[in-house]
């Protein structure tokens, strides 16, 4: 029974985490993002209230 060797599946696997641990961070954290998200206000809208025609 090949699938119970350990030997290649586990290099396989340390390998794939140490893809995913160490290189897909560092690449995914030198992307910039293309604008930059700009500051609301933090004044409120005046908001007036709905006069309901059958109250």
């Amino acid at each position: 029974m090949p699938q119970l060797n350990p030997n290649p599946w586990f290099a396989i696997l340390v390998f794939s985490w140490l893809i995913f641990l160490i290189i897909v961070p560092t690449k995914v954290l030198t992307h910039l993002t293309p604008n930059d998200p700009a500051t609301m206000n933090e004044e409120k809208h005046k908001t007036d209230s709905w006069s309901w025609p059958w109250l």
